[in-house]
């Protein structure tokens, strides 16, 4: 996987999303990554450790639910964001 590209992930909330294919890109550390997902996962699971770790430039999501990550790097201008009913 290389920067800015783009993780297109299952899952619902938290159940059945692919936690192997995450640790292994927040380890890579690639940047500028897009995510297309149902959510963002919590604060500490889930996508949401992608999020944290500032590897995120977009996010194509249905839900952004109770991840103060999310919201505080929304708010910042950090990521861009698309919500999709």
């Amino acid at each position: 996987m290389k920067g800015g590209s783009s993780i297109l992930a299952g899952g619902f909330g938290l159940c059945g999303i692919p936690e192997n294919l995450i640790k292994a890109t927040a380890k890579l550390g690639v940047k500028d990554l897009t995510l297309i997902s149902n959510e963002c996962g919590s604060n500490d699971y889930g996508l949401s450790i992608l999020l944290k770790r500032q590897q995120v430039k977009k996010v194509y999501a249905s839900f952004i639910g109770v991840n103060t990550i999310f919201e505080n790097q929304y708010l910042n201008g950090d990521i861009e964001v698309h919500l999709t009913p």
